[in-house]
């Protein structure tokens, strides 16, 4: 493929990341293992172009820097209340939890904040590279508590989980983006604000066209944003090497 390294090999040099930040990150997430988590280790350390590597490649500088993480967060959504506290990788508030969605879903990256009055926010962040939006049929035995959830928050448009709760090529947004909002309703009241975020790379067209049209079935857009990698890229808060290697692997010239 051109983009495949052999895994031993992969494991051994790091070669997937493209900063010591972005592999001390990925290294510390894979020695740390989450209740029920489960981990493509061959995609994360072998593939130069997956999605799980870029969430580490574009915010590991963030994980080992929290000063730079609070500046990159407030550059990128301007409205995010608080102060960043932790930057988290693959990382689910809680699997097969019926507090929360009792799923196996869980966020590329998350940036937690702290608001300062005991409570805290999340930026939960979805990374998409050579990724489409596949078709998926949420787990039929979960759809109460999807629709419950869905219900309470009334973030979408009247009729719009009719679209969801079948064969979808939303799916997979559907369900994380219902992952956060779980976190907003869970009964600690642990979590007061929240936002969850594709980041794609501009031209891909099925993204951009699976995110308008996720969108559109939103009453209140308030937790839910898209950013491109080149957006991204484009705010320059990112230290300068990082960006020259992360324009290099990922953002082709012209």
């Amino acid at each position: 493929m051109g983009s495949r390294l052999q895994l031993d090999y992969a494991r051994d040099t790091g070669a997937t990341f493209v900063t010591p930040a972005a592999l001390s990150a990925a290294r510390s997430r894979t020695s740390t293992v989450e209740a029920h988590q489960s981990v493509d280790h061959q995609r994360l350390w072998a593939d130069l172009l997956s999605s799980p590597a870029l969430a580490f490649n574009l915010f590991g500088d963030l994980a080992d820097d929290l000063r730079l993480a609070d500046r990159a967060v407030h550059a990128w959504w301007p409205d995010a209340p608080g102060k960043v506290s932790d930057v988290r990788f693959a990382h689910s508030p809680g699997r097969l939890d019926p507090q929360y969605l009792n799923s196996l879903r869980d966020f590329a990256a998350a940036f937690v904040l702290d608001r300062g009055d005991g409570t805290r926010g999340m930026v939960a962040v979805d990374v998409k590279y050579h990724d489409y939006f596949q078709p998926g049929i949420p787990k039929p035995t979960n759809l109460p508590r999807n629709l419950e959830v869905a219900r309470r928050s009334r973030t979408f448009r009247r009729g719009a989980t009719d679209q969801l709760t079948g064969r979808s090529e939303l799916c997979v947004t559907w369900l994380e983006h219902l992952l956060l909002l779980s976190m907003l309703q869970h009964p600690g009241g642990e979590w007061s604000w929240g936002l969850y975020v594709v980041v794609h790379p501009a031209d891909s067209a099925s993204v951009v066209d699976g995110c308008h049209r996720y969108r559109s079935l939103l009453a209140d857009e308030s937790t839910f944003a898209t950013l491109t990698v080149e957006e991204l890229l484009g705010s320059a808060v990112l230290r300068p090497k990082t960006l020259a290697a992360l324009r290099e692997r990922y953002v082709p010239e012209p």
